[in-house]
């Protein structure tokens, strides 16, 4: 496996990240495909032997009860400073308010059990509440020692330049990393907020990575339990269906090359990409985190990459919340 520093915090992570929006109780009020309790304890022993030391959840992930079963897996599995733990504040009463902040990283780390994680992130721009508040709240939270770093999630590049530029000028904590929509098939953040992140020092954590499995298979849908239920998904991704089955058609002839499963070749690229430290897999099986980290061992050409990324069009903007633009 191979390791990689999240900005400048110090904190070395694989170059895969176990995404645990699939571990929880399921419910039809968030999803039907989620692993239970002995399931995400299997995986993530399974993670654990693969190399993969860094974990990413959220308040929000089935009510809680992804950071519940995360927390219960590794606490049976493996000493607290040998892995990297993430979650996220936002969907929540109160967003990204103090109130909301202080109450939500308590019961994160009550459900984790844990005394700190490794990174905060706010999971999106917060158009309600002060965003000095915000960072003033974070700020406090790193002195305290519950959080040891900062990472934000799908905003917009001149929202993400605001907030660093915000925390330099007050002395506050700045961010290290980036949780952005970005993939073969979604790459508008290529445009504004990559760019910024570069400037800063800031390092990706894509989310995504596969497109919810169209970049894992040569067909649109397939037979799973989250093929099937997945709506957020479908709203992400079926819209743009014509443009980009294409590109998937491309990620499979460069799989059957190398006689590698498309999964592979398509976080390879991510991975190729010198701002991108660890793409989030969202995986419900071993085989899903074998196919992830061969991904670390391969390398496309550069004529590769290029026939991945030619046919790339224009998307709608998906992730980053809608900017409420007032001229009074």
């Amino acid at each position: 496996m191979i390791f990689r520093e999240i900005g400048t915090s110090g904190i070395k992570v694989s170059a895969i990240c176990a995404g645990c929006m699939s571990f929880g109780k399921a419910s039809a009020d968030f999803h039907l495909w989620t692993l239970d309790e002995k399931r995400t304890s299997d995986l993530v022993g399974k993670a654990l032997d693969c190399g993969i030391n860094f974990f990413d959840t959220a308040n929000v992930y089935s009510h809680g009860s992804s950071e519940e079963y995360l927390g219960k897996a590794l606490k049976n599995s493996v000493p607290r400073d040998q892995v990297v733990i993430a979650t996220k504040v936002f969907f929540n009463e109160g967003h990204l308010s103090q109130k909301a902040i202080r109450r939500e990283i308590e019961g994160s780390l009550r459900r984790l059990g844990t005394d700190y994680v490794d990174l905060y992130i706010i999971h999106r721009y917060d158009h309600e509440t002060p965003p000095l508040e915000t960072l003033e709240t974070l700020h406090e939270l790193v002195k305290e020692g519950k959080v040891r770093a900062l990472g934000a999630s799908a905003i917009y590049g001149f929202e993400f330049m605001n907030l660093q530029n915000l925390a330099k000028a007050h002395g506050l904590t700045p961010f290290v990393s980036m949780q952005n929509h970005y993939n073969l098939i979604y790459r508008e953040d290529e445009r504004e907020l990559i760019p910024v992140c570069k400037q800063f020092g800031v390092t990706l954590t894509p989310y995504s990575p596969l497109a919810g499995g169209h970049l894992s298979r040569p067909e649109w849908n397939s037979d799973s339990l989250r093929s099937h239920t997945d709506m957020t998904s479908r709203q992400k991704y079926d819209h743009a269906k014509a443009s980009d089955l294409p590109i998937i058609e491309r990620v499979q002839e460069i799989a059957r090359e190398h006689d590698l499963p498309m999964a592979t070749v398509a976080l390879a690229w991510l991975l190729a990409k010198p701002w991108v430290s660890s793409p989030i897999v969202g995986a419900t099986s071993a085989s899903h985190l074998e196919d992830a980290c061969k991904a670390t061992e391969f390398k496309l050409t550069d004529e590769e990459r290029n026939f991945l990324e030619e046919l790339y069009t224009a998307h709608e903007v998906v992730g980053a919340l809608p900017v409420v633009l007032d001229y009074e």
